[in-house]
């Protein structure tokens, strides 16, 4: 067998028996130094051997030895190397939503709860992966999001299935399936979850996000379209965003955005040469989209472009006129934007984002519109459509840098500390009577002395409930206040009174 020692910048010295071949189990192999990191050793092990100062992990004849006192996590190259294995790190693209913020996430979306429940939204929870038809067929088969971005794979039955990269598909494709037709319209719909892009990462941008959708389906009213951007703009005003502003555009129909498609494409043919590979791809399939482009050059092309609201037909004229006009009586902030035409193919007239932030330089919070030819699309009546999404990750990085509070940082009310060992059974016993009387507590479960247990609690908690061998024979407890430092002794049921 071989054993792979870390290294520990000094000789290791250790003594431990372990089962020889060919003897019994008492005989032992004494190590004494070692000044490299692999020692050959004729041993046969199918388990592990705890030692005083390690473990040996064994397969076979190959065995790695990790000393307690050093983490194999921080061991260099060479020792990582060495034992034939890396560290399996998260894919890039996803993180880790650690205890230190997950409550952040929480605040947020309660929130957004609240605001669902005032709105008369209900919560519905959808699959998180779909038949790719759903997706090329709703989202469009000339976006980035189906041409590059999804994550598609062949199952175990031969279909193609894609991880949702967005919600309002789903969304459509459930009250579809599910006859929603049948209730009062429009079916108010709001899920949040995570969505799947294959996509360049970046601060507040990634392969794995969390977004938050909220969809009205069934009716095609302009007040509903003003009903979602005041959803939207109430549930940032409750998150404590500042400068809220409505970028507002319409882009039509399927009767008039022909007329205007063709305007676009003549004014564009004589710089065709000059625009971007991905914009000449768009210009015979989707034209519109040349507009969203971030390219400089592009950017410079389509600066006296023709607007879209010079070629609207009399019914999306109407429709954005009505909404206009609500959103004055509101008091929205609106800015017009002819470049705003959203990243996917099912958009009908209403198209909108929120900002938020300095004027100078805003941030985008959420985007939306309507959609009432996306059930046709996918293989349904026609159903209209309106909504909006918003990345939580980024929702979270604009309060953070705008100063906003998340509610109270979760802790445990309550430190239970065992003064003694033989008083560790007791003051379990009291742990769990505090917390079946709603009182949140913790204690320690590394057998530390009562020094130790008292940092944690002043690090963890708002009380400290001390239990040593002298307060359980005079049955009391002694409650220390942690951050004014004043302490008391009181009964159980005391304890609970004061502390619920």
């Amino acid at each position: 067998m071989k054993l792979v020692f870390p290294p520990r910048g000094r000789a290791l010295k250790a003594a431990f028996a372990v089962p020889r071949e060919g003897a019994g189990n008492g005989s032992r192999i004494k190590v004494k130094k070692f000044s490299y990191f692999v020692l050959s050793c004729n041993i046969l092990m199918k388990y592990y051997i705890h030692l005083n100062n390690g473990i040996i992990f064994s397969e076979g004849r190959d065995a790695v030895f990790i000393s307690a006192r050093a983490s194999p996590v921080r061991q260099s190259k060479t020792y990582r190397e060495a034992v034939g294995m890396e560290a399996v790190k998260a894919p890039r693209g996803t993180r880790d939503i650690l205890g230190d913020e997950s409550w952040k996430w929480a605040y947020v979306t309660q929130i957004c709860r609240n605001v669902a429940d005032d709105y008369g939204y209900r919560e519905v929870h959808l699959p998180i992966f779909e038949h790719t038809e759903l997706f090329c067929r709703g989202v469009g088969e000339t976006t980035d999001v189906v041409e590059k971005e999804m994550y598609t794979f062949t199952d175990k039955g031969g279909r193609s299935i894609t991880l949702r990269p967005e919600l309002t598909a789903s969304m459509v494709r459930s009250y579809l399936e599910n006859e929603m037709n049948k209730g009062t319209q429009p079916a108010k719909l709001w899920s949040i979850g995570p969505m799947f892009r294959y996509e360049r990462p970046q601060k507040g941008r990634y392969r794995q996000f969390v977004q938050l959708d909220i969809e009205a389906l069934g009716a095609q009213d302009a007040f509903v379209d003003l009903e979602v951007i005041d959803f939207s703009m109430e549930l940032y005003r409750r998150l404590g965003l500042s400068n809220l502003q409505v970028v507002l555009n319409s882009v039509g129909c399927p009767k008039c955005r022909p007329v205007y498609r063709k305007a676009l494409q003549d004014y564009l043919r004589g710089r065709y040469d000059e625009l971007c590979d991905t914009c000449k791809s768009r210009f015979d399939r989707n034209p519109l989209r040349i507009l969203d482009c971030k390219s400089p050059i592009c950017k410079e092309i389509t600066e006296g472009a023709p607007s879209v609201m010079d070629h609207l037909c009399d019914e999306c004229k109407d429709h954005f006129e009505q909404l206009r006009r609500g959103l004055d009586k509101i008091g929205a902030v609106v800015k017009h934007d002819k470049r705003l035409v959203r990243g996917l193919d099912y958009y009908t007239k209403t198209a909108y984002e929120i900002l938020s932030g300095d004027l100078g330089s805003p941030n985008a919070v959420c985007g939306g519109g309507r959609y009432d030819n996306l059930a046709e699309a996918i293989g349904g009546p026609h159903v209209p459509g309106v909504g909006f999404a918003s990345g939580i990750e980024r929702v979270i990085l604009t309060m953070e840098a705008q100063g906003c509070g998340f509610g109270r940082k979760p802790e445990n009310k309550v430190y239970v500390v065992a003064a003694e060992p033989d008083a560790r059974l007791e003051a379990m016993d009291l742990m769990r009577t505090l917390r079946m009387n709603r009182i949140s507590a913790d204690m320690d479960y590394m057998a530390r002395a009562m020094k130790g247990q008292m940092k944690t609690a002043g690090n963890s908690a708002e009380y400290a409930c001390i239990l040593g061998m002298s307060e359980i024979e005079k049955g009391v407890v002694t409650v220390k206040n942690l951050k004014e430092g004043v302490q008391e002794e009181l009964t159980v049921e005391q304890v609970i009174n004061k502390l619920k």
